[in-house]
């Protein structure tokens, strides 16, 4: 791997971070942009819309797409260095990220010209915000178990069902869903890909209220929805291969680690402030090795989220690296979270700014929070599981 940054990089870097400096207002940033992926309330979402559009027409928003389609087609390194100036800035995370970075590059893989020039333009300057219908109560990890039925109808298919842990649903304009439109077909056959208008008649979204107190989460109930049968994506009743292609996009645009190391550095700003038994915590040989201990396994993410770059760079497939870096990035955020209980005792407890920890929030959201990211996107133990039989070659258990 070479870690050098070409001259022509390093200016595009420069321009990056100029740009967000005069333009990011300082209401939307953020601490854990992750953690805050969904806007809290109506007013925060639409000004982070409003962001979008403005990114968009500064032609920030889709980098690497095709130029037909309003991006810039620009190389995939100058994507990633523009990810890590918009992190380091502390933007927010866009309310149309679903669209950008898995529907849109789906549709320019699957979709036809009609579904191109009509859904591309509207991702990118948000007029449509999407969400993702692949979850249902009875298809988590194994999702080509879904339920949810799309009969055809002609020129249009009816969807009857519910779809679970729907990110943003309750902004979302559009969905993209899987339905199975032949329950005769064996398990990973007869499942459609849909796009589904959220305004129609007989969708019904319903918040699920988080122990934190956020409500990104929600159920969406399907009665009777009419689909236009020019939202089909891909071949009816093959939906699992366009399916697939979305979760490689996924995968391919994970980052890990940024969030990790920001938290790890303000809790050794924290150390150095707050008490534990009377003495401060940075003094303690114990809350120093831990810190220490997390800076190396962030750097460990790292490389590893390197290695995977590298990978596409040189325009080659994915390898396990996703795999390994969505598990041990997941159970890092645990380790890091059950720490600042220890060291911050009851600070991270508060739901609201002190003296001491004015950010003490963040905290609080981070204990709550920190283990669903070992459930959502494939849980630890399934990727255990791949990285077991599909990297180690073990015989399944």
């Amino acid at each position: 791997m070479d870690f050098e940054y070409t001259p022509a990089q390093e200016q595009f870097r420069s321009e990056v971070r100029a740009w967000l400096k005069s333009n990011l207002p300082e209401d939307l940033k953020v601490d854990d942009a992750m953690d805050e992926r969904v806007a809290p309330n109506r007013e925060v979402f639409e000004k982070r819309r409003a962001w979008q559009r403005k990114l968009a027409a500064a032609g920030w928003v889709g980098l690497s797409w095709p130029k037909q389609y309003g991006g810039r087609a620009a190389p995939l390194i100058e994507q990633i260095i523009f990810d890590q100036e918009y992190s380091r800035a502390r933007a927010p995370v866009l309310p149309g990220y679903m669209g950008v970075g898995l529907c849109g590059p789906t549709i320019m893989h699957w979709g036809t010209e009609s579904q191109k020039q009509k859904f591309l333009p509207r991702i990118l300057n948000g007029d449509y915000v999407w969400c993702q219908g692949y979850s249902e109560p009875g298809a988590g990890s194994d999702l080509a178990g879904l339920s949810t039925r799309a009969e055809d109808h002609g020129d249009y298919f009816i969807v009857n069902g519910q779809k679970i842990w729907t990110s943003g649903a309750h902004y979302a304009d559009m969905m993209f869903l899987l339905a199975r439109t032949d329950p005769t077909a064996p398990k990973h056959r007869g499942i459609s890909y849909l796009l589904l208008d959220m305004h129609s008649p007989g969708v019904v979204v319903r918040p699920l209220v988080l122990m934190n107190g956020h409500a990104h989460f929600n159920e969406v109930f399907f009665e009777n929805v009419q689909v236009p049968k020019e939202n089909l994506v891909g071949p009816m009743n093959e939906g699992w291969k366009v399916a697939m292609t979305t979760l490689m996009f996924e995968r391919a645009g994970g980052a890990g680690g940024g969030g990790h190391t920001s938290q790890v550095r303000r809790l050794a700003e924290l150390a150095k402030v707050v008490r534990i038994s009377g003495r401060v915590a940075w003094e303690l040989e114990w809350v120093r090795q831990r810190l220490a201990q997390f800076m190396i396994e962030c750097e460990a993410v790292h490389y590893t989220g390197m290695r995977g770059l590298t990978r596409r760079l040189k325009g080659q497939p994915p390898g396990p690296e996703g795999s390994i870096l969505k598990l041990f990035s997941s159970e890092l955020g645990v380790r890091i979270a059950s720490f600042a209980t220890e060291m911050l005792g009851e600070y991270a407890l508060m739901n609201e700014t002190t003296a001491e920890v004015p950010d003490a929030p963040r905290w609080f959201n981070r204990v709550l929070s920190s283990r669903q990211y070992t459930i959502a996107g494939g849980t630890s133990e399934i990727q255990h599981n791949i990285i077991g039989e599909r990297v180690l070659g073990l015989p399944k258990g």
